[in-house]
């Protein structure tokens, strides 16, 4: 397949889908439909209606989709048969709040669209992770172990990196993915060394609904309190900000407006526990060479990243106010060790993910 390609990305969560066109010129249209579910959108099937009438004359070679969990394989993409469809849904209880809407979009596009369609996986990046970093001190014959998430985007801010910092980004990066999903990941090499998230996306630090890391023993008690169905809406959707803001909100933009005390709480418990995640992550890698912030809380809650890195000194990290605010691509203050911006950009990772693979499967 010619480098250039028409391509469509898409990225079909619980309540929203996202997608992008990158034409074979090169240039590239945003999509996004938000609040399915609502009066305007009653499903996804709308949707998609929606898109396909707002591509136009534009159609796809190639259709690359994300994919919050690809199970035990370590391929970052896949082109996706009957066998690897059975695959992926027999895999769907390991990212529940996901793997349906990711599904269901890889259905409704096969339907509209009659070329080849190619999963991208966000635990894959992650695949290089030390044995120290994937292992769960439960019995091995469990089978379980830590996958890390985000990985698409971890992947582009990676390959962003030497760009940026030079012969540096080889050091020790601690990226931070923060968005209604959150994450952190300790890049050495450029490569994944060890991530906040584990299992499942349900982990780590906590979220606009997911809790983060619990005591065990929190859980065992929820499970005797509530059934499985119950304790997994519960687990998924209304823990992390939501809960923590006494139910004011799970997203931090309007949490940040606000005046009450709960969502201040919310703000100041969130800030906090990312702030621990850089510094363990920094005590494993014995330093840190770089910070950077990544999606949306990242690229424009100028407070919030201003509450993270304000006790951070000591690490060498300090910010520059004015940088900061006006969210620049460097925003650490001089003498600082550097802090940086990078905006997300998933779906172009998709995009070159999904032309590596399709090959000659797909003709313009």
């Amino acid at each position: 397949m010619k480098a250039e390609t028409a391509i469509l990305t898409v990225n079909s969560g619980s309540s929203s889908l996202k997608a992008s066109f990158f034409r074979a010129d090169g240039s590239r249209r945003d999509f996004r439909y938000e609040h399915i579910g609502g009066e305007r959108l009653r499903d996804h099937g709308g949707a998609f209606d929606r898109l396909l009438h707002d591509l136009g004359p534009d159609r796809p070679a190639a259709v690359g989709h994300r994919f919050v969990h690809g199970g035990e394989i370590t391929d970052p993409a896949r082109l996706i048969d009957a066998a690897e469809r059975a695959r992926l849904e027999g895999i769907g209880h390991l990212a529940p709040l996901h793997m349906p809407g990711n599904l269901l979009g890889v259905d409704l596009c096969s339907g509209r669209f009659p070329v080849p369609q190619v999963a991208c996986f966000d635990t894959a990046f992650h695949a290089a992770m030390p044995e120290l970093s994937k292992r769960l001190p439960i019995p091995r014959e469990l089978g379980l172990r830590r996958f890390g998430f985000h990985g698409i985007n971890y992947a582009h801010v990676a390959g962003a990196l030497p760009g940026l910092l030079g012969d540096a980004a080889r050091g020790r990066i601690v990226v931070a993915h923060l968005g209604n999903g959150a994450s952190l990941c300790l890049l050495q090499g450029l490569q994944s060394a060890d991530t906040t998230m584990g299992y499942t996306p349900a982990g780590g630090v906590p979220m606009g609904t997911r809790s983060g890391d619990l005591d065990p023993g929190v859980m065992l008690e929820l499970a005797r309190r509530y059934s499985g169905e119950e304790l997994s809406d519960l687990v998924y959707h209304r823990m992390g900000l939501i809960a923590l803001s006494d139910g004011e909100h799970s997203e931090m933009g309007p949490l940040l407006a606000s005046r009450t005390a709960a969502a201040r709480f919310a703000v100041d418990y969130f800030c906090r526990q990312v702030r621990g995640a850089i510094g363990a992550l920094a005590a494993k890698a014995g330093g840190l060479d770089a910070l950077v912030f990544t999606a949306g809380i990242g690229e424009r809650a100028a407070p919030v990243r201003a509450r993270i890195c304000e006790p951070l000194e000591f690490l060498g990290l300090r910010l520059d106010p004015g940088a900061n605010q006006a969210h620049r691509t460097f925003i650490s203050a001089p003498g600082s060790k550097p802090v940086l911006i990078v905006p997300a950009d998933e779906e172009r990772m998709i995009c070159r993910l999904t032309r590596a693979l399709a090959g000659g499967k797909a003709t313009d």
